[in-house]
């Protein structure tokens, strides 16, 4: 089993029996809510649906999994969503068969989807023996039994001072171990070290949470099941900035040399 980046794209190929990609977050229908603020931004669905399609004939996998946070809005669905998600869906089963992971957003998926696309509840699912879930909640323990997890959720990102001294945000890929000591905790019996792959979001338009800053108890259980401290973090173009653990270092560093 591999789990390849598709470097310069928010986008992860699991290679098994099946080719898999995986694209995560697309938070269809932000600008409404950003409209609601005083904010105007046009559609950027047609626009994501356009990469998505140029990257499925590029990559031509036997299935596209979109994990957890398709829709944006909660907990009403705005009336951009009702137009533009099912068309989107649709468009995108044409080219090939789809999975949806059911993300913390995705009030109504199961009706948008229709016969689009299989619908899975958020405490994930196994395909390929990859298991699969959005992370805002804990997972169903039996995808423990699987050689690979995938998740997102987080919109990982890492925050470091540039030589000039202005900070700057950068997605990343991150790739951790289960933390045996907090599975113990909450499903009341040890689960495997397994390697866990968290995606970056999909919408350029989503802010990336700092890993290198998370205070503890942030964005629900993913970062309490992975052990990120120990994480590696990956640009897009696939360079590898090491260890969540040393990169707050450098940051810290950095901070006590900008007070100084």
């Amino acid at each position: 089993m591999q789990a390849v980046p598709i470097y310069g794209q928010p986008l992860l190929l699991v290679e098994g029996k099946e080719r898999v990609l995986v694209a995560a977050d697309l938070h269809l229908g932000l600008e409404h809510e950003l409209w609601l603020g005083g904010v105007s931004i046009p559609s950027q669905t047609g626009k994501m649906l356009e990469d998505l399609r140029k990257q499925l004939a590029e990559v031509k996998p036997d299935r596209l999994v979109l994990l957890g946070d398709v829709k944006h809005n909660v907990p009403r669905t705005s009336w951009q969503e009702w137009k533009e998600v099912p068309s989107f869906l649709e468009s995108l089963a044409l080219e090939t068969k789809v999975e949806i992971a059911l993300g913390n957003h995705d009030v109504g998926m199961a009706e948008m989807a229709s016969e689009t696309a299989g619908v899975h509840p958020s405490t994930g699912f196994m395909l390929d023996g990859v298991g699969y879930f959005h992370g805002h909640t804990w997972p169903n323990p039996s995808i423990f039994s699987a050689s690979l997890l995938i998740a997102a959720h987080l919109h990982p990102a890492v925050r470091l001072m540039d030589p000039m001294g202005h900070p700057q945000t950068r997605s990343v890929w991150i790739r951790a171990n289960l933390s045996a000591e907090a599975g113990g905790r909450h499903y009341g019996k040890a689960i495997p070290p397994l390697e866990l792959v968290i995606v970056p979001a999909f919408n350029r338009l989503c802010g990336g949470l700092s890993l290198n800053e998370l205070t503890e108890g942030e964005r629900g259980p993913l970062p309490t099941l992975a052990d990120l401290s120990q994480a590696r973090a990956y640009l897009m173009d696939g360079t590898d900035l090491g260890r969540i653990e040393e990169i707050r270092s450098v940051r810290d560093r950095q901070r006590s040399a900008k007070t100084r």
